[in-house]
C-alpha cells in the first residue's frame, strides 16, 4: 500500500522558494531517507508532511490528506530541549503519554526496558533519542518522521540508534521518513533516498542515489562519498 506520496510540492517561505517541485513515493514499511547539504530544504520538506508550513502541490498519507492523516504520523525531533536537572525518570515521562502497563510494554519491546529507573537527565544523546522513539512507537503511527535525530550522538550511539530504527520498522510495520547526514548509514539502511537541495538531485534505491558522481552532483566535486560526513 502507498504510504506517503508527494506530487510536485513547493515551499516559499516570505517569498523566498525553499523547496521546488518535490515527488516522490513510499510504500508501507519503507525506510527513505533524505539527504543533502545545508539549506537544502529537507527540514522545511519534513515540516510540510507534518503540515506545519503551507506549500503547493500534494501531500498524502496512507491515502488521505495529510491534515487528516495527523494521527497516523509519529515524529521525533532534531532536538529534545529539556531541565536535565528536572527529577524524572524514563519511565515517568513515558507515562505521561501513555497507561504505565503499555509504557512497560514498550520499553520491553524496544529493549529500554533498563532504562526504565534511570533520570531522563543522566541520559547520552543517543540513549535520549531512542527514548523519544520509543515515545513515538508508543502513539501507534503508521508513519515516523525522524528530523535529524542522530545529530550530536556519538558513534557507538548513531550506531544502536538505527538499530532501533530497524527493528521499529520490522516489528512495527511502520513507514519510516528520515533527514540524515549519516551516508554510510543510510546507504545500509533506507530502501530509498532522496537527494534534495531545493528540488530533487536524483531518487532511488542507495546503489542507484549514493554514487560518487551523485554525491558530487548534491555536495559538490570537492565533496563525494568519502569527504561528505556532517550536514543538516
Amino acid at each position: 500500500m502507498e504510504a506517503l506520496l508527494l506530487e510536485h510540492v513547493g515551499i516559499s517561505i516570505k517569498g523566498a522558494s525553499i523547496v521546488s517541485d518535490v515527488s516522490f513515493s513510499a510504500v508501507e514499511g519503507e525506510i527513505i531517507a533524505v539527504i543533502g547539504p545545508n539549506g537544502a530544504g529537507k527540514t522545511t520538506l519534513m515540516k510540510a508532511v507534518l503540515g506545519l508550513v503551507p506549500y503547493n502541490g500534494k501531500i498524502s498519507v496512507f491515502g488521505e490528506e495529510h491534515k487528516k492523516a495527523a494521527g497516523k504520523i509519529g515524529y521525533v525531533p532534531q532536538r529534545f530541549s529539556f531541565d536535565r536537572s528536572f527529577p524524572i525518570t524514563v519511565g515517568e515521562f513515558l507515562s505521561l503519554s501513555a497507561p504505565e502497563g503499555e509504557v512497560s510494554r514498550f520499553l520491553e519491546e524496544t529493549g529500554m526496558i533498563r532504562f526504565r529507573d534511570r533520570q531522563l537527565g543522566s541520559l547520552s544523546g543517543g540513549e535520549t533519542q531512542r527514548v523519544l522513539i520509543t515515545r513515538a512507537v508508543m502513539g501507534h503511527p503508521k508513519l515516523l518522521l525522524l528530523d535529524e535525530a542522530t545529530s550530536g550522538v556519538d558513534i557507538e550511539g548513531v550506531r544502536d540508534f538505527y538499530e532501533m530504527i530497524r527493528f521499529v520498522r520490522d516489528n512495527y510495520g511502520m513507514t519510516i521518513l528520515m533527514v540524515s547526514h549519516e551516508i554510510n548509514a543510510v546507504s545500509k539502511l533506507a530502501d530509498k533516498v532522496i537527494c534534495l537541495n531545493r528540488n530533487m538531485v536524483c531518487h532511488g534505491g542507495p546503489n542507484e542515489a549514493l554514487t560518487q558522481e551523485m554525491m558530487e552532483k548534491l555536495y559538490g566535486s570537492e565533496v563525494g562519498l568519502r569527504g561528505h560526513t556532517h550536514g543538516t
